[in-house]
């Protein structure tokens, strides 16, 4: 896997974001759909604080102080990578994570200016992700251990996938 061909799709991807933004009318970023489900407001708010904190896993990978582990992707964690997408339907996220970090309604200029932090972090975090330096793995919710390369890779994944939930979203606003 290239880190330098994961970031370049990362920077497309958090284009991509940032174009949707635009294209959405102020009076619905922070409405719920017309059937349910989140906002725009709420996925910008998941997915920006699911790639920090993804970011944070990554960085734990590059840190010799960590114990080194050798548990691998369970078997759904390598099909995801293996595939880069999620299996087909609706996922729910771990109740650990949603504890966590619950999707709340931000604002676009919030949603801004964390595409903007979560852009600088993900730049910050090329040069530490060589296998040479990145040896360590932390574990995902769901998952199973990562390596610093595999977080990588699973960010771009999450982030792709959440396009198709905007594209889900502005087809229940226009078809109301």
């Amino acid at each position: 896997m290239s880190i330098t061909k994961e970031h370049k799709r990362l920077d497309s991807i958090f284009d991509t974001y940032r174009a949707w933004i635009e294209s959405i009318p102020n009076d619905q970023f922070d409405q719920t759909p017309p059937h349910g489900g989140w906002s725009y407001a709420e996925v910008y708010s998941h997915i920006l604080q699911a790639t920090m904190a993804s970011t944070i896993a990554l960085e734990r990978c590059t840190h010799q102080s960590d114990k080194p582990n050798n548990g691998k992707a369970n078997w759904i964690g390598k099909l995801v990578l293996l595939f880069a997408r999620f299996p087909p339907g609706k996922i729910k996220q771990p109740s650990s994570v949603s504890e966590k970090m619950p999707a709340l309604k931000i604002s676009k200029e919030e949603a801004r200016n964390l595409i903007i932090k979560c852009r600088k972090r993900i730049d910050e975090m090329v040069p530490l992700t060589s296998e040479k330096v990145a040896i360590r793995r932390v574990k995902h919710p769901r998952l199973g251990m990562f390596t610093a390369a595999q977080w990588f890779k699973f960010i771009r994944i999450h982030l792709a996938h959440h396009i198709k939930q905007l594209s889900r979203i502005k087809k229940d606003f226009t078809s109301s």
